[in-house]
């Protein structure tokens, strides 16, 4: 869920890929310095995309396809961007039991993207969670940091359009 091809451009600046090479070449002949490369260039770029991934890889002179592996596998790395606000329904116990799934659905048909999408505009992206700790309002839907619960797939569109003004 969420590792198909970004529909947003790569947006890179200049002034971000001269800050990743910085990091590369300042850790490049460490043991492990996979990792924190992609941290500090997910911290730079907010994702790593495949212009990001070839970058690293390149510099630290490893296949292109284990910095994707790596990135797949560690849930830390998002390969799309994230929206201006960040949609998480929980799809935990509790909260899937009471039809979160149906909030997610809605979500996913009201903004017209699929978990791990970004809207066109930016605005919204979308994300399946795990339990957040708040099973007695199940379920659950977070904007931000604004928890929505006892919500129905029928609240949805009201809550989004809070975010749209």
């Amino acid at each position: 869920m969420g590792n198909k091809i970004s529909k947003v451009p790569f947006k890179g600046t200049p002034e971000q890929e001269r800050e990743l090479r910085d990091i590369i070449a300042s850790l490049k002949d460490q043991p492990g310095a996979l990792m924190p490369v992609m941290q500090k260039a997910q911290d730079i770029y907010g994702y790593l995309p495949i212009e990001v991934q070839t970058i690293i890889a390149e510099g630290l002179n490893v296949p292109v396809e284990e910095v994707y592996g790596v990135a797949t596998f560690y849930a830390q790395f998002a390969l799309n961007p994230k929206g201006k606000y960040v949609i998480g329904v929980c799809l935990g116990t509790a909260c899937y039991v009471k039809d979160s799934q149906a909030v997610y659905d809605k979500c996913c048909e009201v903004l017209k993207i699929k978990g791990g999408e970004i809207t066109d505009d930016g605005l919204f992206s979308l994300e399946a969670t795990r339990c957040i700790g708040c099973c007695g309002l199940a379920p659950v839907m977070t904007v931000g940091d604004d928890v929505y619960g006892k919500i129905t797939a029928a609240d949805v569109p009201g809550i989004l359009a809070k975010y749209t003004n």
